[in-house]
């Protein structure tokens, strides 16, 4: 059963000016809710690493914060030792700075308040609300009951006050084997929300953890955690994934049970992206089995894995922005996010030319040894870019698909008998070609016209093509990574309906080209340095780069297909 909020309506415009939280916000300053106070926080479980999941909840949590002039908090939930690391916190941390918030000193951890927890437990207790129970986890799943189904009480529901402050005592002192007791609210077990069947507060864990050591060996349900942690820090909006809209009762309850101060809950609704998978269990398991590098492999939606691909937090941003809030669940088209990338990188990626699969043009009629150097825009998009020099000799590289002995009709590049333009350097004509023994062409064999300097000529006479070259002579080894989507399937986790949705895993996700040539300006490049190469798209350098051979990770392609998706649709 949903329990929706009436003051809460879902807008039709989810501009962030305009969305629902927003109108919940401003409702509480007119009314003084929280003596004009607006502060929020984002509450990971340092189990795994952040994704573009957790960038529209930090979006959404720290940006309302920062446009209310209110304060944002960084607080790790971290009462589940068995699946939390200290890496996680480290890496957490990492990408929410990189995303660009800063929570200043307001960085917390649920494990800090655990004693705090211990006597709100101890207090729930003394006031009838609560009571140890021996009931198995599965004799306690059977007793829940169903949704059509009530549930019926623990035997043990109705110890003595006495008798649950000594078993629980007990339980901290480690006089219980594990999973032997647990801590259970005393709620309602006919409610029609399962939340509020006597949910689990504690239960029995010899587990380290990692900031508390072996101090514990209980330890607080994250139900029994969440909202008094949000009550400590004095949060006022506790704004959350919609699928915790369910246990906003439960954390209405807690908080009035113990008489302490109270946020407001708000949900909206959680990012579905297509082609990927977005929980963080899901991420963890393709992690350990291997079918991806590691954490950051540049295929994952997680935020190291973006920004090593090359994505820019300004872009996340901004795509954060673009699909606003709801309450409705929807799923977002990967373009979108695509969009958000090529619009930041268009306006600040360096230009660049680089060979993907090169094959070598000998310009028979260029003088032997020399070499001349061209000025190139390096971004025509931003006026202070500057330009670059280019050198240019004899033989350079273009790319083999830019030359067709054969050419269709409406091919406009490099073909036999035909003229094309290099960029910034000559018009160059097609004499002949020179095969190996398996017919493949080896070398191109071209003339070139020295009154087409720069790329133009004074004769107006005009070609079709433009090609993008690496002079042959000062051309540096590159290896170039392109990345696919990693699932074959628009909604994997759908499509696989209870089966096992790895099935769509593309086998087709990564391709490595390792005999790639780029401008030898590309020596000079540092790890997430990103570049638009002529006419193949945005690429970043990665941090596998080493001093034989430069690593660059494709972002996106040029093509937009989200771009020509709007264009349709108007």
């Amino acid at each position: 059963m949903k329990h929706s909020d009436p003051h809460l309506k879902e807008n039709a415009n989810n501009s962030p000016d305009t969305n629902f939280i927003r109108q919940a916000i401003e409702e509480d300053l007119k009314t003084n809710r929280y003596d004009g106070r607006v502060h929020t926080r984002f509450p990971p479980e340092p189990s795994g690493y952040l994704h573009i999941g957790h960038a529209k909840a930090i979006c959404i949590s720290f940006g309302i914060a920062e446009d209310f002039g209110g304060l944002y908090n960084l607080r790790f939930d971290d009462s589940n030792p068995i699946t939390e690391e200290s890496e996680y916190v480290d890496g957490i941390k990492r990408d929410v700075h990189w995303l660009g918030f800063d929570w200043k000193e307001r960085e917390y951890h649920a494990s800090d308040y655990f004693e705090t927890l211990y006597g709100y437990a101890v207090k729930l207790i003394e006031k009838g609300k609560a009571y140890v129970c021996d009931l198995t986890p599965d004799e306690t799943r059977t007793y829940r009951g169903t949704l059509v189904q009530s549930g019926k009480d623990s035997p043990y529901r109705n110890r003595s006050v006495e008798e649950n402050l000594t078993l629980f005592r007990g339980m901290r002192d480690g006089e219980f084997p594990d999973g032997a007791r647990t801590l259970r609210a005393k709620i309602d077990m006919s409610s029609p929300n399962l939340n509020m069947r006597d949910p689990v507060m504690y239960r029995i864990l010899r587990a380290h953890h990692h900031r508390q050591g072996d101090d514990w060996c209980i330890y607080p349900t994250y139900d029994f955690t969440h909202g008094q942690s949000d009550s400590i820090e004095g949060v006022t909006h506790s704004l959350c994934d919609v699928q915790f809209e369910d246990h906003r009762p439960l954390y209405d309850w807690f908080l009035e049970a113990l008489e302490i101060y109270q946020p407001r809950q708000i949900e909206f609704a959680r990012l579905n992206l297509t082609y990927t998978v977005l929980g963080k269990r899901k991420l963890k398991v393709l992690v350990e089995e291997g079918h991806v590098s590691g954490w950051d492999d540049p295929r994952l939606p997680t935020l190291s894995g973006m920004r090593r691909r090359g994505y820019t937090p300004e872009a996340i941003r901004d795509f954060c922005n673009r699909i606003g809030v709801s309450k409705a669940d929807n799923l977002i088209e990967m373009g979108q996010l695509e969009y958000s990338i090529r619009d930041d990188l268009n306006r600040r990626a360096p230009r660049v030319m680089a060979v993907l699969n090169p094959v070598k043009v000998i310009i028979d009629n260029y003088p032997e040894g020399q070499v001349e150097v061209f000025d190139a825009e390096n971004n025509p998009e931003d006026e202070n870019a500057g330009t670059r020099q280019i050198p240019f000799s004899r033989e350079i590289y273009i790319e083999r698909e830019d030359f067709m002995e054969d050419p269709p009709r409406k091919f406009f590049r490099l073909a036999p008998g035909r003229e094309v333009r290099l960029k910034h350097a000559y018009y160059i004509q097609c004499e002949r070609v020179v095969k190996d023994e398996k017919g493949e062409i080896v070398e191109i064999h071209c003339t070139y016209d020295p009154e087409t300097r720069g790329g133009w000529s004074e004769d107006g006479r005009r070609v079709r093509g433009t090609l993008h070259w690496v002079s042959a002579e000062h051309a540096v080894d590159a290896e170039v990574r392109l990345y696919d989507s990693l699932f074959t399937e628009r909604e994997p986790e759908s499509a696989a309906d209870g089966a096992d949705w790895m099935q769509f895993l593309n086998p087709s996700s990564l391709e490595i080209l390792n005999d790639c040539k780029v401008e030898p300006s590309l020596v000079e490049a540092t790890p997430e340095n990103r570049y638009q190469f002529l006419r193949m798209g945005y690429f970043c350098l990665d941090p596998e780069t080493t001093s034989e051979k430069l690593v660059f990770n494709r972002t996106v392609p040029l093509r937009d297909s989200w771009a020509k998706i709007q264009r349709g649709q108007k």
